[in-house]
């Protein structure tokens, strides 16, 4: 065929007949990987060039085209169901099916929603249709439909290129799936751009229809145009309720979103074309000008920053930064003004305790977070006294609040996770927040952390990601995460064969 088209058949064309022809390929293209020349320029002359390259990277990325291996689950029901409540999607989730429900019941088709990996967050469609897609092909919530994960299909293959595709019965590179087609359309942040997900529809082989790829992708555009509205709308909202954080110094200071995006206007002496380069969870950067600014996040979200010019005159004592290392640690690490000190448990579990609540806590809300149901706030004012004399008088006792510059590995980790920097994040990650801390607000933060890191890493479809926390302290003993970490690595990589062998490890040791 050799043609770059997106669709996989026209109304003219019979789809058993074209079904065979793309088998009689995919076979020799098959029998071309087994005799070693998969890299032969010798491409199939009855196949897209797009579906060409997807089984290429299929291929490459050690997906069985026999069938024997299908779309590993990397998320069970509860995990999966907490993905799909907390992604952005969600919020479309009317929307979706207002546009795609009559025409998925007259064809028979599901109706998926992916995330931007692959992972299948939301599957809706008839009870029989769902069931022999489960049972057929592994195609349920919690599966990992990439390119890596399931070989060509429309998700994963629309993903890979940042294109709407679809993909038709032997075009798909396992077996297994050949009896299906689909048709995918990528979603994108209208804040950054990044790729949010999919929008899909599954069905039979014999549904085939070029206007569903055509519905799928008037459907991305319609929830893309959705969340640029409500983007707008929020961008209001915080400009309402923070505009006085700057309207007392507009020459020196923004409100400016994690990405970088200033909500109001940018003073001019900045330098600043375009989007800020903020650092992860906030703390020192550098503005276009050569200015030093500080991010302060305006609440514990961090969906929103105060970044404030220092200016060339101003001391830097006038307010200083605190450095706080919290992550793989029994004991806090705390650097002010030039003075590192390592905290007693209970002054490191208050310091992590503000830090993650930069608003501020009361005196019982912190009782509680520190004591459960006993201690008394009166012990801890006396904690926080002391803490205070090594702070100086950076900590706000009406409530307490730090109200100095605050830098955190936590808050490094969280801002790289926001940004979907997960290899960033998972490499930054030393271990758990103050090992070994029973006080239930770090407990709290420390397994929020962990769980937010590990979902990352596991649905990130990337090896490297993956060593990282892996070999972190936190997942050393995660056997679900050595077996993924197993499934990417190639042949040929050496940490392959202590990815088997810990494997191998862990089964022993849970038997």
């Amino acid at each position: 065929m050799g043609s770059n088209s997106w669709l996989a058949i026209d109304v003219g064309t019979a789809p058993m007949l074209r079904a065979q022809e793309l088998r009689v390929a995919w076979e020799r293209f098959v029998e071309g990987l087994e005799r070693s020349d998969a890299e032969s320029d010798d491409d199939p002359e009855d196949v897209r060039d797009t579906i060409v390259d997807s089984w290429r990277r299929s291929f490459a990325a050690g997906v069985d085209p026999t069938g024997h291996h299908l779309a590993p689950v990397v998320a069970d029901e509860d995990e999966t169901h907490m993905l799909w409540a907390e992604h952005p999607l969600a919020r479309a989730a009317p929307l979706i099916h207002e546009c795609l429900a009559a025409i998925a019941d007259e064809a028979d088709y599901l109706i998926v929603v992916t995330d931007a990996a692959g992972l299948l967050l939301s599957v809706e469609g008839s009870a029989r249709l769902r069931l022999r897609a489960a049972d057929s092909m592994n195609f349920t919530e919690g599966t990992l439909w990439s390119e890596h994960g399931a070989g060509t299909n429309a998700i994963g293959t629309a993903l890979a290129v940042d294109h709407a595709v679809q993909v038709f019965g032997p075009e798909h590179f396992n077996e297994d799936v050949q009896r299906w087609t689909c048709s995918a359309a990528p979603i994108h942040d209208p804040d950054t751009g990044d790729l949010l997900g999919a929008i899909d529809l599954t069905g039979d082989f014999a549904s085939v229809h070029p206007h569903s790829l055509a519905v799928a992708t008037a459907t991305a555009q319609a929830i893309e145009a959705s969340l640029r509205l409500h983007m707008a709308e929020h961008d209001l909202r915080l400009r309402a309720r923070y505009a006085d954080r700057v309207s007392g110094a507009p020459d020196t200071r923004a409100l400016v979103t994690p990405t970088g995006r200033a909500l109001t206007e940018v003073p001019v002496a900045w330098g600043v074309h375009g989007r800020l380069a903020m650092p992860a969870g906030g703390g020192r950067l550098t503005l276009p000008s050569g200015l030093v600014a500080i991010a302060e996040s305006v609440g514990a979200t961090e969906e929103l920053f105060v970044v404030r010019a220092a200016g060339r005159a101003e001391r830097p004592a006038a307010r200083p930064l605190a450095r706080a290392g919290l992550l793989g640690r029994e004991r806090a690490v705390l650097e002010i003004d030039g003075r590192r000190t390592e905290l007693r448990p209970r002054l490191g579990e208050i310091l992590a305790l503000l830090c993650a609540n930069p608003e501020g806590m009361t005196a019982a809300a912190l009782c509680a977070d520190l004591h459960g149901d006993g201690g008394s706030p009166g012990s801890v004012r006396v904690e926080v006294s002391r803490l205070r004399k090594l702070l100086g008088p950076w900590i706000d006792t009406d409530r307490y609040r730090l109200t100095c510059d605050v830098e955190t590995d936590v808050r490094r980790v969280e801002g790289l996770l926001r940004a979907g920097a997960v290899r960033d994040a998972a490499e930054a990650y030393p271990g758990p927040l103050l090992v070994g801390s029973e006080a239930p607000g770090v407990v709290r933060v420390r397994d929020g952390l962990d769980a937010w890191l590990r979902q990352a890493v596991m649905t990130s479809d990337d090896a490297d990601a993956l060593w990282a926390w892996a070999n972190s302290a936190t997942g050393r003993d995660d056997l679900g995460a050595w077996k993924r970490t197993l499934s990417l690595l190639s042949f040929r990589d050496p940490r392959r064969s202590l990815c088997a062998a810990r494997v191998g490890e862990l089964r022993r040791e849970l038997a």
